[in-house]
C-alpha cells in the first residue's frame, strides 16, 4: 500500500530537501556520509524531488549538491555519538527530525531512549516509511507548543540536536525553546547547524529554496555566543566549520579552493559555508 502524503507546508516540505540531499549523497561513488536508508524512505514516500531545482537534472557536479547536508547530518551524528558513549543512559531528542533516520546511523546501545520530534502529519509519515526500532519514541508535536516534552524523562542526561530548524521558529519562541529543553533535563548538549543572517536571507531569496521559503520566520544570528544570553548555564563550547571539513579531499578543485581561502577565517567560514554549534548545559 503507498503512502499518501498530505500538501505540505514550506517548513514541513523542508524535510524532503535534506533527505533528498542524504538519498543522493548515498548514490555517489564515494558518499560522504552513506546513508542508504535515505534513498529506500525517499522511494517508499514517492515524493519528486524536482520541487527543489538542484535535483532536476544529474547535470552538474553531485558532489557539490550534497555536501553541505550530508557532512552536517555526519558531525550531528558524532557529536549525538560522542555523548551516548559517555552517557549510556542518555535521552537524544532529534527537533524536527523529519524522516531522517539517525538513530539508524548513530546506533545507540539499547539503554538511550530516542524521541523524534515533528508535526504530527510527519510522525505519521515515518510511522509508515521508516523501520520500527526498539526504544524509539515519535512525537508528534508543534515544537512550540510547551506541552509536548510532558512525557519525555526529566532524571537522565539529554542530547539534543536540530538539523535545518532555526529559519522555521520565530525569535521568541525559539528561546523559549531552547529555555523549556535545557530546563528539562539535569544536563546535557545541543547541537545545530547555525544560520547567520546572511544564510537566512538565502534561504528566502535563492530559488533553489523557494518551496521552503514562506515559512522562514527567524532573522538568524551572527554571533555564536549569543544564545548563551538568552539561556542560563548555556555554554558554547565547539564550532564545527565544513570548510574544514576532511571530506572537502573528494570535492571539485573549485569547492577546494573556495573552502581552503575561507577556513583560517573564523568569520568567513560562519559566513560563507556551513558550521555546527555544540552547546553544554
Amino acid at each position: 500500500m503507498g503512502v499518501t502524503l498530505p500538501a505540505f507546508a514550506p517548513a514541513q516540505e523542508s524535510l524532503f530537501l535534506t533527505l533528498g540531499g542524504r538519498a543522493r549523497d548515498s548514490l555517489l561513488p564515494r558518499p560522504f556520509l552513506g546513508d542508504t536508508m535515505a534513498a529506500d524512505v525517499l522511494r517508499a514516500t514517492g515524493y519528486d524531488l524536482a520541487t527543489f531545482p538542484p535535483f532536476r537534472s544529474e547535470s552538474g557536479d553531485q558532489r557539490t549538491k550534497v555536501f553541505d547536508i550530508a557532512v552536517r547530518a555526519k558531525r550531528l551524528d558524532e557529536v549525538v555519538r560522542q555523548f551516548v558513549a559517555g552517557h549510556p543512559d542518555a535521552v537524544v531528542l532529534d527537533l524536527g527530525a523529519g524522516l531522517d533516520t539517525r538513530m539508524f546511523r548513530v546506533d545507540p546501545p539499547s539503554t538511550v531512549d530516542w524521541y523524534d520530534i515533528d508535526f504530527p502529519e510527519i510522525i505519521g509519515i515515518r510511522e509508515q516509511v521508516v523501520p520500527r526500532r526498539a526504544n524509539a519514541h515519535g512525537i508528534g508535536a508543534v515544537l512550540t507548543d510547551p506541552d509536548w516534552l510532558a512525557g519525555v524523562p526529566t532524571d537522565r542526561p539529554a542530547v539534543v540536536v536540530a538539523d535545518g530548524l532555526i529559519p522555521f521558529i520565530a525569535q521568541p519562541a525559539l528561546v523559549a525553546l531552547l529555555n523549556r529543553l535545557t530546563g528539562h533535563f539535569p544536563g546535557g548538549e545541543l547541537a545545530t547547524n547555525s544560520y547567520t543572517t546572511l544564510a537566512v536571507w538565502t534561504v528566502k531569496h535563492v530559488a533553489a529554496f523557494a518551496a521552503i521559503a514562506g515559512d522562514v520566520v527567524n532573522p538568524g544570528f551572527n554571533d555564536p555566543h549569543a544564545p548563551e544570553s538568552w539561556v542560563p548555564g548555556l555554554e558554547l563550547v565547539e564550532e564545527i566549520y565544513l570548510t574544514r571539513a576532511p571530506e572537502l579531499v573528494d570535492m571539485p578543485l573549485g569547492a577546494r579552493l573556495a573552502a581552503r581561502m575561507c577556513a583560517p577565517s573564523r568569520t568567513l567560514s560562519r559566513t560563507l559555508g556551513t558550521t555546527l554549534l555544540r552547546y553544554r548545559f
